[in-house]
Formats: structure tokens, sequence, C-alpha cells
């Protein structure tokens, strides 16, 4: 599989990676046999990057991905989790639990270092605190050589410029900004390449809204979101195409993204994203379905404080 370098780490991931919160159960009830499976079949097929986080399934991923990397040679793969958010409304970003996180993920992964480590979620707390505790308290751990590389994750697009113009970062991950309903990240690839950061794109399938399956509990999508998608899904059907495969499609048709983080805790559908990565765009089709969504394009919601998600 094609490898794009992350900014200026050195690193250079697989344009499609593992996101490994299925296996969290953060989707639905999951099968630990298949689940374990979906890991090694990824890693088959050439996605050499692993992301993960202590939230996902909390803990429950981080450990499941400790069993199903028990035999792999760590020179094999790249991995990354996260630090800062534990529950659904647990966040602690303290310089002490940042130590103490860290440790953790290394014992649940069985590995005796990380190659990412991003502050989670920080849209729900304050952000000084991110640059002025979490990131130093990140950069002492990174010297110890227990950590690579850091950097930050979250939904708003203005958590990016508010770190960066106060900090560096090595690294950052978006999710549900480049896809075909919503393509905000490429507003701001600008800015990160002007501060030599890589960039890490996930969630493609914006949380199911792109796909033909049952959309989880938890997903924010308005009504009007929600029909207009499944318009797009449906024309997709009619053209002999599942929408989930444009949506990947599209999503690793923009060069400047590093990588498109993609998972499931199904193998079969690790391998059906693979192959559809080798498929031709069909550039007609993608039209027609920007044209159904022109309507929601860039629809996007509140997530975290109000403040962190001003323009």
């Amino acid at each position: 599989m094609l490898r794009l370098p992350l900014g200026r780490t050195g690193l250079e991931l697989s344009r499609l990676s593992f996101g490994a919160s299925s296996l969290g159960q953060e989707f639905r009830q999951v099968d630990l046999t298949e689940a374990l499976r979906s890991v090694r079949v990824a890693l088959d097929l050439g996605m050499n990057f692993i992301d993960t986080s202590p939230f996902y399934g909390r803990g429950m991923s981080e450990c499941l991905l400790g069993v199903a990397l028990r035999d792999v040679p760590r020179d094999s793969y790249i991995l990354g989790t996260k630090l800062g958010r534990y529950d659904r409304a647990h966040f602690d970003f303290s310089a002490r639990r940042v130590v103490e996180s860290v440790d953790v993920s290394l014992s649940r992964l069985g590995v005796e270092h990380l190659d990412i480590m991003l502050c989670h979620d920080i849209e729900f707390v304050e952000m000084s605190q991110i640059v002025e505790e979490t990131l130093p308290a990140l950069r002492k751990i990174q010297q110890q050589g227990k950590v690579r590389f850091i950097g930050i994750s979250g939904y708003p697009m203005h958590i990016f410029r508010y770190v960066l113009d106060r900090t560096d970062l090595d690294v950052v991950l978006s999710y549900n900004h480049y896809t075909l309903q919503n393509t905000m990240l490429a507003d701001l690839v600008p800015y990160l390449k002007q501060k030599q950061v890589g960039i890490m794109n996930a969630a493609p399938f914006s949380a199911r809204l792109l796909t033909n399956s049952p959309l989880p509990a938890w997903h924010k999508a308005t009504s009007e979101v929600r029909a207009t998608c499944r318009r797009a899904a449906e024309h997709c059907t009619s053209r002999g195409v599942d929408v989930a495969q444009l949506a990947v499609q599209y999503s690793l048709a923009y060069p400047d993204l590093a990588t498109c983080i993609v998972g499931s805790a199904n193998p079969d559908n690790v391998r059906k994203w693979v192959e559809w990565s080798r498929l031709p765009l069909d550039q007609h089709l993608v039209g027609e379905v920007l044209d159904i969504l022109a309507p929601i394009h860039n629809w996007h919601y509140i997530e975290g404080r109000p403040e962190n998600n001003d323009t």
C-alpha cells in the first residue's frame, strides 16, 4: 500500500490506517475472535499505522490491541494512542495524569514506546491547560523515549489554530472533516503545512452517516442531514456502488492528508476497504453525490465547550 510522509516526523503512514475504536465496542458489541483477526488482516494488507485511545471501550481497545499485537514485530507497525479523555464526561489533562496515562497505555499495549501520543478531544476543557501544562509534560516524556511524537485531536477546527498559534506540535488528527459531506479540513491544510505539522484524517464515513449501516445512538446528525445522506446513499446504490466505497475513495484522493483512518472489528470490512482503495474513483458519480449533499455541505455540530468551537 502507498505510504506518505507524516509532516517532518520521518514516519511514513499507509494511505489507509486502522482505527481501533470499534475494538472498544463504540458502535456495536463485537466478537472477540473477529476483532483480533481484524487487526492482523489490516497489518497483512499493508495498514502500518494503528490508532487507539484509552477512551475507546474505557481501556478495552488498548487491551485487545495488546493481545492482537503480542507476537508482531514492533518495528513492523506504527502505533498511536491518546490521553486526557477516559469516559464520556471524564477528562484529566493534568501533568500527573499525563505521566500515568502513558505508562498505563504502554502496559496495556505491551510495548516499550508509542510512536504517536495525542491529547484527546481537547475541546472539552480549558485549552490553555493543554498549552501550558499537558503538552510540556508530554515533551518531557518524549525526551525519555517513551513517546516519539505528540499532537492533539478533536472535532472543532478552532482547536488546531488555537494550540499551534501558541506552541509547536508534531502531528494533528481531525475526524469527520474531510468527507463527501464536509471538507473543512482542506481549508486548514495550508496553515498546517506552514507549521510543518503532520496531518491525519479520520472517519471518512462520518460515523456511519455515509454508509448504508444504521447510525449509532449517540450520532448528532439532524433529521435533514440524515435524510440527505440517505438520498445520496440510495443514488449510489442505483448506480451499483456502495456510498461507503465512494466515501473512502474520496477521502483518499486528497494527497495532503498523510493517512485516512478507518476501523472495524469485522475483518471482511477491512478487506473490502483495501479493495476499494485500489479502484479508480468515479468522478462523475462523485459530482452527482456532491450535488445531492450540497444543501448540507460543511454541516457540523458543537462539540465540547462552545468557546472552543469558534471559527
